[in-house]
């Protein structure tokens, strides 16, 4: 029995330090990677910048975080990227917004100009099924069936099965009206977003 003790005793031992030595390298690896993970993720969102605003050679003015609660009075966060050409024209502005899908988060960028209308969009994050909600990247993008490019966003989009203009994903009308969502609150947080920074009821975090 005591020698059966012994070895109980050894095997924890030897796993224990097994799982130490696992965890050490795990955590060298994901700091040897976590820099190349960043720059990929700032690389793709400036090229989503470009690609939303409609224009390759821009720059970013002004990064602002705003806080608003939607209907249900849930804080969400928008972060909106003020843009300018390369003669310091004011392009309007790029907005990440986020609202819940059918398979989870969805995240989108989205481009409007000065005046609030809608210049081009991505999906930058979801979890919709492949094949039918995943079909938003392209389904409301100029000249499609739901095409959004254009339009002000003033009265919110609202797809037509709720009586509304934008036709819906096919078998995808939640997923449809989660997009269309995450893109009106991009449209208010961008309205709700003065020149010094400042909205009435909101504080902003610039960067």
């Amino acid at each position: 029995m005591k020698k059966l003790e012994s070895s109980l005793v050894n095997m924890v031992l030897v796993l224990t330090g097994v799982a130490v030595i696992m965890g050490g390298i795990l955590a060298y690896v994901n700091h040897l990677t976590e820099g190349p993970i960043n720059d990929q993720k700032a690389k793709a969102l400036a090229d989503g910048i470009k690609s939303v605003m409609g224009v390759s050679d821009i720059t970013v003015a002004k990064t602002d975080t705003v806080k608003q609660n939607d209907a249900k009075g849930k804080e969400l966060t928008y972060i909106i990227y003020q843009t300018k050409d390369a003669q310091g024209k004011d392009l309007g502005a790029a907005v990440e917004s986020t609202s819940g899908g059918f398979g989870g988060d969805l995240k989108v960028l989205v481009g409007f100009d000065p005046e609030g209308k809608i210049l081009g969009y991505t999906l930058l994050e979801h979890a919709e099924t492949p094949g039918l909600g995943a079909k938003a990247d392209k389904w409301f993008q100029k000249g499609e069936k739901g095409d959004i490019i254009g339009k002000d966003p003033k009265e919110p989009l609202t797809v037509s099965k709720d009586g509304g203009q934008v036709d819906a994903i096919t078998a995808s009308t939640i997923t449809s009206r989660a997009f269309l969502l995450a893109v009106n609150n991009a449209y208010s947080a961008y309205k709700a977003t003065p020149v010094d920074g400042e909205s009435g009821a909101t504080k902003q975090e610039e960067n």
